[in-house]
């Protein structure tokens, strides 16, 4: 489950409570998919497009720190080399095998460093962009609670909310209204043609590239 199911199933769960019984007995009921509200909405869209910015800059800090971690590394396969020829002095091979310990344990550090930056940045962006989909969230929750009393319905149900073994909450309802079409325009309204909505899915965690060897080489 995505961490924007997550959120969904903690903001609406089930369904939004009317203010009245309708006239005769009868139950005034309206469906909605909640995640497709949220992925339509332009809010949305905006938020993916700056996740995205500041995922690639994560990336890019992480690539500058790999580069020269492999500089590092690259200096040291060649003090090895010198370290097994043999036409070297014992004198030179030890100030060598010195200076390449040296540098060995500042690689193992750039790396470590390195992986401690890529966690701390991708959390950070992680709790940010929970934080703001949850926003966008409550926007469309309370959106929906105004259409439910402006429209008399007693229940608003989320077709889109799914149970624990991945099945649709609710299955068949009847003569129940559809209002999903009718809240994403009034949704994206004031929304500017840059911030249309794309087929790009709705914002995923940053994942952290997988780990690489420090220099060294593990030596």
């Amino acid at each position: 489950m995505t961490i924007i199911r997550r959120i969904t199933a903690l903001v609406l769960a089930a369904a939004l409570c009317g203010t009245a019984a309708a006239q005769e007995g009868k139950l005034k009921i309206a469906t909605v998919d909640m995640q497709r509200l949220f992925k339509e909405y332009h809010r949305t869209n905006e938020a993916q497009k700056e996740i995205n910015v500041e995922r690639a800059r994560i990336q890019k800090d992480n690539n500058d720190r790999l580069a020269h971690i492999r500089e590092l590394d690259t200096e040291l396969q060649n003090m090895r080399k010198q370290l097994e020829d043999p036409s070297i002095s014992e004198s030179k091979k030890q100030s060598t095998f010195n200076e390449w310990n040296i540098k060995q344990q500042e690689g193992i550090a750039l790396d470590r460093e390195r992986r401690e930056f890529l966690q701390r940045r991708n959390q950070s962006l992680n709790e940010k962009m929970v934080q703001r989909m949850k926003g966008i969230l409550d926007e469309i929750r309370k959106l929906v609670e105004e259409k439910a009393k402006t429209e008399d319905y007693d229940y608003v149900f989320d077709k889109s909310g799914l149970s624990t073994s991945q099945v649709p909450f609710f299955l068949y309802t009847k003569d129940a209204t559809d209002i999903t079409a009718v809240l994403l325009k009034d949704l994206n309204k004031d929304a500017p043609a840059e911030s249309a909505p794309s087929e790009e899915a709705a914002p995923e965690a940053t994942p952290a590239p997988a780990p690489e060897a420090p220099a060294g080489g593990g030596e």
